[in-house]
C-alpha cells in the first residue's frame, strides 16, 4: 500500500505529463506545412498556387487537383485553341444555338451581368476587335479606321443570347466572337480556391497572371496574405503592400501587356466604344470577395476611367479600388474602404 507521501510525489508528476501531452497535442494540431507550386504556364500567363495544410501529402493532393481544374478550364474556354468548346461556340453560334457545359454557361452569364453593370465597358463580344489588334502585334501595322468600324459592328453583349433552361448560346449578329480574356482567369482562380477549400486545407492562394485570391491561414506564420502593388513605371518598385484575408485582388494596366506600333503604345485592354486601347489609367487594382469580380471589374474600370470607374465601384458593396492615372508621379485614387487593405 502506497504512503501518502508517495501519492503526493506521483500526482504532480502525472499532472506534468498531462500538461506536456496537452501542449504536444496543441502543437501538432496547429502545425502546418506550406507547399508552393512555383510558376506554371496556363491561360497565356503564369500561375502559382500556395497551400497551407496539416501535412505534405494533403497539400500536394489539393494543389494538383486545383491545377488540373485550372488546366481543364483553359482547355474549354480558350479562344486560341480551335478545339475548345468556346471556339465551337464562336464558329457555330450564329447559325444555331450551341449547347455548352455548366461552367462555360456560368462564365458567359456572369459576363453579361458585368457588361450590364458597366454599361458595356466590359464586353466579352469584343473578340472581332481584339483579333485585329492581335494581327497588328504580329505585322506591326495598326488596323485602319474602316477595319475597326467593321469589327465594331459585330460587338455588343446584347447580341449574346443565353438560354438558361437548355444551356445554349446563340449569336444574333454575324461575325461575333467571344473573348473571355477579361474574366476566365478570375473564374479559374475561384474554382482553384474552391478545390482547395473542399480538400480541407488550412489556407491557400491561387494566382493566375495577377488575378489572385486567398483564404484561411497565411503561409509562413504571417498575420495576413501580403500582396505587392507594383509601380506602373518600374517593375522593380512596389508602391504599397496589400494585406488580404479571404479576399481576391486583380490589377489591370497598360504597363503589363501592350504593343508599340509606329511609336504609339497600345494596351491589350480595348474600349468597346472606340475599338482603341484604353488610355487614361496606368493601373487599376480591384479588391473583392471573388476573383471573377476583380477580373471583370478591373477591365471595366480601366476602360471607364477614374471618375466613372470610381462611381461604379463605390456602388457595389464589398468592393474597393486603387487607381493610378497615367503620368510620371504615381498618385493613388482610392475608394473610402481601400485603406483597410493597405499595410501602413
Amino acid at each position: 500500500m502506497r504512503s501518502n507521501s508517495t501519492k503526493k510525489r506521483i500526482l504532480p508528476a502525472l499532472f506534468a505529463l498531462a500538461a506536456i501531452a496537452g501542449l504536444l497535442w496543441m502543437t501538432l494540431k496547429h502545425r502546418t506545412v506550406t507547399l508552393d507550386s512555383g510558376s506554371r504556364i496556363t491561360m497565356g500567363t503564369f500561375a502559382r498556387i500556395v497551400v497551407v495544410a496539416a501535412d505534405p501529402q494533403q497539400a500536394r493532393d489539393a494543389m494538383e487537383a486545383a491545377l488540373e481544374k485550372i488546366y481543364d478550364i483553359e482547355r474549354r474556354m480558350s479562344d486560341y485553341d480551335p478545339n475548345s468548346l468556346l471556339s465551337q461556340v464562336n464558329r457555330r453560334a450564329f447559325e444555331a444555338p450551341v449547347a455548352v457545359d455548366e461552367e462555360l454557361f456560368e462564365v458567359l452569364a456572369a459576363s453579361v451581368e458585368y457588361s450590364r453593370l458597366s454599361g458595356g465597358a466590359f464586353d466579352v463580344t469584343i473578340g472581332p476587335v481584339v483579333q485585329l489588334w492581335r494581327k497588328a502585334k504580329i505585322t506591326g501595322i495598326a488596323p485602319t479606321p474602316e477595319q475597326l468600324q467593321r469589327a465594331k459592328e459585330s460587338v455588343g453583349y446584347q447580341n449574346l443570347i443565353l438560354d438558361t433552361e437548355n444551356h445554349t448560346v446563340k449569336f444574333s449578329k454575324e461575325g461575333m466572337f467571344v473573348d473571355l480574356g477579361g474574366i476566365a482567369k478570375g473564374y479559374a482562380v475561384d474554382k482553384g480556391i474552391e478545390i482547395l477549400q473542399k480538400a480541407g486545407v488550412k489556407g491557400g492562394m491561387v494566382d493566375i497572371g495577377g488575378n489572385l485570391r486567398c483564404f484561411g491561414t497565411p503561409a509562413n506564420n504571417i498575420p495576413h496574405w501580403f500582396i505587392g502593388l507594383q509601380d506602373p513605371a518600374s517593375e522593380e518598385n512596389i508602391l504599397a503592400k496589400l494585406k488580404l484575408d479571404d479576399r481576391a485582388v486583380a490589377t489591370s494596366g497598360d504597363y503589363r501587356r501592350f504593343v508599340v506600333i509606329a511609336g504609339q503604345k497600345h494596351s491589350h485592354i480595348i474600349n468597346p466604344a472606340t475599338a482603341e486601347s484604353a488610355q487614361t489609367l496606368s493601373s487599376v487594382t480591384i479588391i473583392a470577395p471573388t476573383a471573377i469580380a476583380t477580373d471583370a471589374l478591373s477591365t471595366a474600370v480601366t476602360v471607364m476611367g477614374d471618375k466613372k470607374g470610381m462611381a461604379l465601384i463605390e456602388s457595389i458593396p464589398g468592393v474597393e479600388a486603387i487607381l493610378i492615372p497615367q503620368g510620371e508621379n504615381p498618385i493613388f485614387e482610392k475608394t473610402p474602404g481601400a485603406d483597410q487593405y493597405i499595410q501602413k
